[in-house]
């Protein structure tokens, strides 16, 4: 195992290198000292400031560029929110904005992991809460035990929640401290916080007692006294190291070489994705992340209706990553990457194994026997794999991106962790989602993640066209029936480009590059494979989708505009609807031949079963871009033959392969 460390600031290499620990320092002292930020002083995010794109392409090693930190902040006591940019070379703030959160349509900066921590006191020190568990059986002692999860309040047009700092707040019985609180929900009441005056601004305490589930699910070790003894070590070994190289933040594997970044909002960032094709270095992507992420619920009741969390931009996929651990979170020989961050208070911090950085074993490549004449050959395909985990409350989130040796990149998400429950009376139904056990129900809800693809393919002017399979109809061009056709649209201006997945006609799009031309005379193109699940469900016009439109088409393009950053928008915690995706796209700019965004909506939808509880097992989303005329062959056709000689035949013990 190895690992990336921080650099100090005057080692900073490359433009778009994370600040490194001294340079997040640097911009929160400069911060604090030139606008006198006081104890109540609130870091939601330091991080890099990227640069122009222009000016990262035309970048030299010997020329320098600005090193610039974009800083969002805000005041605990008073709820005065600012953005900053702060010049790091000349000490100085460039920028210095505030943001309204009282003005329509409000929002908030990203709630903090000092508030996820105090809500718990707050509520437990209101007295018609006490009384509200009192009611549901809970003595002093019980209601200490108590876990209450915040969880964000969203945004309902009640006179209520305008102008303030807010979370929800529901509750879980334990028995004990290590207890599994989400097996005992503690239905029909929900406290509204108010982070600033630290105090219940309107409790739910619905007049029906549901019961509380009392029987345990954990699943700590210590809860799972048997387990299976029939689990041999399979180990993954790379007694020559890896076929990977790290240099600071870049690395390079075979033909693929990219950049590794990271914000507090999307986590793991890759920027200057590209491929050498002989002797050129091609790019496809200049710049890759996830943006966004909503689960709405699908449960009316007052614990749940409400609940439509934007995991990254209510709380940042970044900012709650967790540090990986060897031999456990990746198998092999792992690089990490330790990530500087900024804490709440503004002090630099240290992300202990972030990110991971691993190659696998992916099955055959590519393989043909050809009888007549003897010939055998065969190639395995290995897939290189940058990843990190965040746990957001309840949920666990894998971002694993995987590159090929044919050219194919993915994104696969891994949904883990544990789901939302709701208490259910004996004897009567769950409407509203699946029983997953006695008296415990999990409401029916939806995961969408936005991945934002900033297209380079080739240069950069690109286009997206849109094609499908169609059955040709029987005539003299179809005598025996059998021939269908590939149908072919340009998306030539951003409300063209506003498209859903469809599985009946195989509906997939190519990013094209119309000013360059193939081995076959077409433009070079990668083609973007998107799974024809469900958009979002909720109906038109209701908060949710007025808040996450970005999740009611599979396929949005625009044309890059560097204030366009989020799926939905730079505030989405506690906004009222209508940034992001739809608004950008009403511009309706010209995307043809043009710098272009393509931002692709994917996502599960999650009826719970018995078998997701009490932990869940991983659930795979996410999409692929393979190569579909960008190479004049097969780009995997000089893979060298290998045989393993560390595989046994099973049939005789220790006798190697082959």
């Amino acid at each position: 195992m190895v690992r990336t460390k921080p650099s100090a600031a005057k080692d900073a290499g490359h433009p778009l290198d994370p600040l490194s620990e001294a340079e997040v320092t640097l911009a929160s002292e400069i911060l604090k000292k030139k606008k006198r930020l006081g104890p109540y002083a609130r870091f939601t995010h330091v991080q890099l400031d990227e640069p122009a794109k222009s000016d990262v392409l035309g970048w030299k090693p010997d020329v320098g560029l600005a090193r610039r930190a974009a800083v969002t902040l805000f005041d605990a006591k008073t709820g005065a929110t600012h953005i900053a940019t702060v010049d790091l070379g000349s000490r100085a703030v460039t920028q210095w904005r505030e943001y309204s959160t009282k003005a329509h349509p409000y929002g908030q900066p990203p709630i903090t992991i000092e508030e996820v921590f105090k809500v718990g006191d707050i509520v437990k020190a209101d007295a018609d809460w006490r009384r509200a568990m009192k009611r549901r059986g809970l003595t002093d002692e019980d209601i200490e035990l108590v876990q209450v999860d915040p969880f964000s309040a969203g945004y309902f047009d009640r006179d209520v929640e305008k102008g303030r700092r807010l979370v929800s707040a529901v509750s879980y019985w334990r028995k004990d401290l290590k207890d599994n609180g989400y097996a005992h929900p503690i239905e029909g009441v929900v406290a509204l916080v108010d982070l600033i005056e630290n105090r219940i601004v309107h409790l739910v305490d619905e007049p029906e007692v549901i019961p509380i589930p009392k029987k345990s699910r954990n699943y700590d070790r210590a809860s799972i006294t048997e387990t299976r003894k029939d689990v041999k070590p399979l180990d993954i070994v790379q007694k020559d190291g890896p076929s990977f190289a790290v240099e600071g933040w870049k690395v390079s594997w075979q033909n693929w070489s990219f950049r590794v970044g990271w914000t507090a909002r999307e986590g793991l960032v890759l920027h200057e994705i590209s491929f050498r094709d002989g002797a050129r270095d091609r790019p496809i992507i200049y710049r890759a992340s996830v943006t966004d992420m909503i689960v709405p619920y699908a449960d009316p009741t007052a614990n749940h209706f409400w609940k439509c969390a934007f995991d990254a931009g209510e709380y940042g996929l970044g900012k709650l990553a967790n540090a990986l651990e060897l031999g456990c979170d990746c198998l092999g020989h792992i690089h990490y990457f330790d990530v500087p961050v900024a804490d709440d208070y503004g002090q630099p911090t240290i992300m202990k194994n972030a990110i991971c950085l691993h190659e696998e074993d992916y099955g055959i490549l590519w393989k043909h026997y050809e009888f007549r004449n003897e010939t055998f050959e065969v190639r395995r395909s290995r897939r290189l794999v940058i990843s990190f985990f965040t746990t957001v409350g309840n949920y666990d989130y894998g971002f694993f991106w995987y590159f090929y040796q044919d050219g194919t990149i993915q994104l696969e998400v891994k949904l883990t962790g544990i789901i939302q429950t709701a208490a259910v009376a004996s004897g009567k139904p769950y409407p509203w989602g699946g029983m997953v056990a006695d008296n415990l129900g999990g409401p029916t809800h939806q995961h969408f993640f936005n991945a934002r693809l900033h297209m380079m393919l080739d240069g950069e002017g690109n286009t997206v066209t849109e094609h499908e399979f169609r059955p040709r109809p029987w005539g003299t061009d179809n005598p025996y029936g059998n021939v269908f056709d590939v149908t072919a649209r340009t998306l030539s201006r951003e409300r063209d480009g506003v498209r859903e997945a469809d599985g009946r006609t195989g509906r997939y799009w190519q990013i094209t590059n119309p000013n360059k031309k193939n081995s076959v005379g077409g433009p070079t193109a990668y083609k973007l494979i998107a799974h024809s699940a469900p958009v979002m469900l909720a109906q038109q016009g209701c908060y949710m989708t007025e808040r996450g439109g970005f999740a009611i088409k599979h396929i949005w393009v625009t044309r890059y505009a560097p204030d366009e950053r989020y799926a939905s928008g730079e505030f989405p915690n506690q906004h009222a609807g209508g940034d992001g995706l739809p608004k950008y796209v009403a511009k309706n700019r010209s995307i043809e031949n043009q710098d272009i965004v393509v931002w692709h909506s994917f996502g599960a939808t999650h009826v719970c079963r018995p078998e997701d509880f009490p932990v869940m097992p991983v659930e795979y989303v996410g999409f692929t871009l393979k190569p579909n005329g960008f190479f004049a062959e097969n780009p995997a056709m000089d893979l060298p033959p290998d045989r393993n000689s560390a595989s046994r035949d099973n049939r005789e013990k220790g006798a190697c392969c082959g």
